[in-house]
């Protein structure tokens, strides 16, 4: 577990940024000047707007060429989290996919490197070729540090009793992980949240994990899964990005969690993806094997 310490408070932002659009948190920086080189922004700047807003959206800026410039600016932000792949997850549809993520439904909230030995604070997201604007697949990020501090004593008092078995298997990994869903933030040690939301058995979904929940009577599990997804996709505590190309988002993993919309299959969606590590970096506290 990462050594628990109070941040210093995040230094003046080099510009003013803004709110997105319907959204309770996050923050926006736009290019000052048509095509500003995103690798002009200081990072160290950059890093604490995300600890502060939870999510932050660069928009307008120059892209990056290849996925090989992409994982250089990302190495500015710290150490990146290698997969057997690389550095870039390149995220669109495949014409027969083995596993959800590279499908066109949806998929549930999670957080990002709960199968793994570490756990990124970062996921930073480019977007190569954005969707149409009627053709779905939203990003839908949710700040549960705002979830469980505004929830009533009694809902918090049951989500704190339970504790999730998440097993997954797929090309990368074949992992068992076990958290609590209320732990503690590993830097902060606020309340937050970490959950993988269930899926229909009859949903039409790749690849399903294996997910149990312990800690509360069965009877009251379909109550439990039901105010907490609520709760997580309320408006005050969500926010789905609608992409438009050359976006890029830079997310904490550490408080959000994430999913995706279901989009129109064959829509010429495409985001790339890049984890980075803590410093230090977190070793998984759910992993129990895989990895």
């Amino acid at each position: 577990m990462t050594k628990q310490t109070t941040r210093p408070a995040a230094p003046s932002p080099a510009r003013a940024t803004t709110r997105p659009p319907h959204a309770a948190f996050g923050a926006v920086l736009e290019a000052a000047v048509p095509q500003e080189r995103i690798a002009d922004l200081p990072v160290g700047e950059l890093r604490e707007l995300v600890r502060e807003h939870r999510l932050l959206l660069l928009r307008g800026f120059s892209g990056f060429a290849d996925a090989a410039e992409l994982t250089a600016y990302c190495a500015r932000w710290g150490e990146i989290s290698m997969w057997p792949f690389g550095a870039v997850l390149e995220l669109v549809e495949h014409e027969n996919p083995g596993d959800h993520i590279f499908d066109h439904r949806h998929v549930p909230l999670h957080w990002d490197g709960m199968y793994r030995p570490e756990v990124p604070e970062f996921q930073i997201f480019h977007c190569v070729s954005a969707p149409g604007r009627d053709q779905g697949g939203g990003t839908v990020f949710s700040d549960t540090s705002s979830v469980v501090r505004e929830a009533a004593p009694g809902e918090r008092e049951l989500w704190e009793r339970v504790s999730g078995t998440y097993r997954r298997r797929m090309e990368y990994y074949d992992s068992v992980a076990v958290s609590p869903v209320v732990t503690s933030h590993p830097v902060t040690g606020e309340p937050v949240i970490r959950y993988n939301e269930p899926v229909a058995p009859d949903d039409e979904f790749i690849n399903h994990p294996d997910l149990e929940f312990s800690g509360l009577p069965g009877e009251l599990l379909d109550d439990f899964h039901r105010g907490l997804s609520e709760a997580l996709r309320a408006p005050g505590h969500s926010y789905t990005h609608r992409w438009q190309t050359g976006d890029l988002v830079v997310a904490d993993n550490y408080t959000l969690l994430h999913g995706r919309e279901a989009f129109t299959s064959r829509a010429p969606r495409h985001l790339r993806r890049v984890h980075v590590l803590g410093d230090p970096p977190l070793r998984n506290p759910a992993l129990r094997s895989g990895g």
